[in-house]
């Protein structure tokens, strides 16, 4: 029967492993030497992984891939993804592949305003809190100049504060709405810095504000927090060529284009379609981010808040036929870094910035966004033509394989096999099965 533990953070790596497999796992030497198995040779990197976060055991690996052939603005990339998803590499590689000779594809970043609150109540005469945040706002300001001096410097800082009357939702309830550029970094740590002064210097002006009585002085602060909402930090990725020129082996264009416009128009109005299909766009989108050490988490929650902007969750990518032309499109919110956290720390993360040929947070910007819009046009492209089974499966088989423990021989067989066939769970095993009775062609 497992036990709580006391302490566990101050344990030694060795300490945490013992406690773990002897509480918690089956084969406790066993699970033990996995997860050393994973430890980077060099002790000086694995000692920098195991600072990333707490009570390190091992390390996680995830498959570090890239896909080339990235026209995007005229600009030739291989864009390095980290993703355990079978197909996803494949897939945006076929998508630039595509448009390698059609153009390419084209993005631009439409803004880098990213916001961050100050949450509070107030339980006063409203217009009073007004005429004080009138008087208050340089000072608020003024207040963050040792945290902004420098991010200033560098043509950053605080954009905007505005105060926003939120007690139509709960009594009591208003926010600091700020704005702010952080220009190469995502900005984190910054705008939390800032609010926690904004709050601060809030409650301190209100005590000393004259015409507030003593109920109006004690302001209280929820919160202060950024917004992983950023509607305002925006890119936009977009493709398009003659309708003449999206030749499909096994389906004409003006149909090809007809049915990809028809597939994302029911994106648009079914939020089941919907789900899946961004999903799909996440898929490139994420695989790029982790690679490059940002937040996935953030730029998910992000993008589907934004999916949802219109009132109802809906499609990311756009799509039309405009006097023959075919036009694929999408615009979605990242607010991405390329300088902190990660960036300088994480090797993998370094190398990737670097094959992305040390691209600003803007140009980073561009690329995420492509790598979504390409992932999509690929499945919807698979979907509308053969399927998009037999494409993911051919990806999965090499999976299925190994969980069946094939040799390296008999995988080169059935490989050769299933260029043919119709990979599943089930005809996979039945080949190998045959392979190994000698009954395989």
């Amino acid at each position: 029967m497992q036990k709580p533990v006391e302490g566990f953070s101050k344990f030694t790596k060795e300490e945490k492993i013992k406690w773990l497999v002897d509480q918690y796992c089956d084969n406790p030497k066993e699970a033990g030497e996995t997860l050393r198995r994973y430890w980077h040779q060099d002790p000086h990197v694995q000692k920098r992984h195991d600072e990333f976060i707490e009570n390190t055991l091992s390390n996680y690996y995830l498959p570090f891939a890239i896909a080339p052939n990235f026209l995007i603005n005229e600009r030739l990339y291989a864009i390095p993804m980290a993703i355990e998803e079978s197909s996803v590499v494949a897939a945006a590689s076929k998508a630039a592949k595509f448009w390698l000779s059609r153009g390419g594809f084209k993005a631009t970043v439409i803004g880098t305003e990213k916001v961050g609150q100050v949450h509070f109540l107030y339980h006063g005469d409203k217009n009073k809190l007004h005429a004080f945040f009138a008087t208050v706002k340089e000072s608020l300001i003024a207040s963050a100049k040792p945290i902004t001096k420098n991010m200033e410097k560098r043509g950053g800082g605080i954009k905007e504060i505005e105060l926003r009357d939120k007690t139509h939702t709960t009594e009591g309830y208003y926010q600091l709405h700020c704005t702010f550029e952080t220009l190469d970094a995502m900005g984190a740590n910054f705008i939390n810095s800032c609010l926690e002064q904004f709050a601060d210097t809030l409650k301190d002006e209100a005590k000393e504000h004259k015409p507030f009585t003593d109920r109006e002085k004690n302001i209280e602060v929820i919160m202060s927090i950024l917004s992983n909402y950023v509607p305002n930090c925006l890119v936009r990725a977009e493709v398009s060529c003659p309708v003449s020129a999206l030749g499909e082996d096994d389906i004409d264009p003006e149909t090809f284009a007809k049915k990809m416009v028809q597939a994302v128009a029911i994106a648009k109005n079914d939020p089941h379609r919907a789900v899946t299909h961004n999903k799909g766009i996440m898929n490139g989108i994420d695989a790029v981010v982790v690679a490059t050490g940002n937040d996935f988490r953030a730029i998910e929650a992000g993008v589907h808040a934004y999916a949802s902007k219109d009132g109802h969750y809906s499609s990311l990518t756009h799509a039309e036929i405009d006097d023959g032309i075919f036009k694929f499109w999408m615009e979605v919110p990242l607010a991405l870094g390329t300088v902190g956290g990660l960036t300088s720390l994480h090797p993998l993360v370094k190398l990737a910035l670097e094959i992305l040929q040390k691209p600003t947070a803007k140009e980073l910007m561009q690329i995420v966004a492509v790598a979504g819009l390409a992932q999509n046009f690929a499945a919807l492209r698979s979907l509308v033509t053969t399927g998009i089974q037999k494409g993911h499966m051919k990806m999965h088989l090499l999976n299925l394989l190994n969980q069946l423990g094939a040799t390296e021989k008999e995988k080169e067989t059935l490989v050769a096999h299933f260029k043919t066939a119709t990979v599943s769970n089930a005809s996979v095993k039945e080949a190998l099965e045959n392979v190994r009775n000698g009954h395989h062609d």
